[in-house]
């Protein structure tokens, strides 16, 4: 399974509730901070929530 590499990169102020805790559920705790997952739907879906606030990178092809 790949993984991403998810960086916060925006602030959370004045968007709504839902929004924020899908980047606590992400494992974000501050404004800067990088988290690895791996490549799942419900990953990836939590990211499309979010796109506008984070960068993503996949940093494996599944092939380790």
């Amino acid at each position: 399974m790949a993984k991403v590499r998810i960086t916060w990169i925006k602030s959370d102020i004045g968007y709504a509730k839902e929004q924020r805790r899908t980047l606590k559920a992400l494992g974000f705790h501050r404004l800067g901070e990088t988290v690895e997952q791996n490549d799942s739907p419900s990953i990836l879906g939590m990211i499309d929530k979010v796109r506008h606030l984070v960068k993503v990178e996949v940093i494996g092809d599944g092939t380790d």
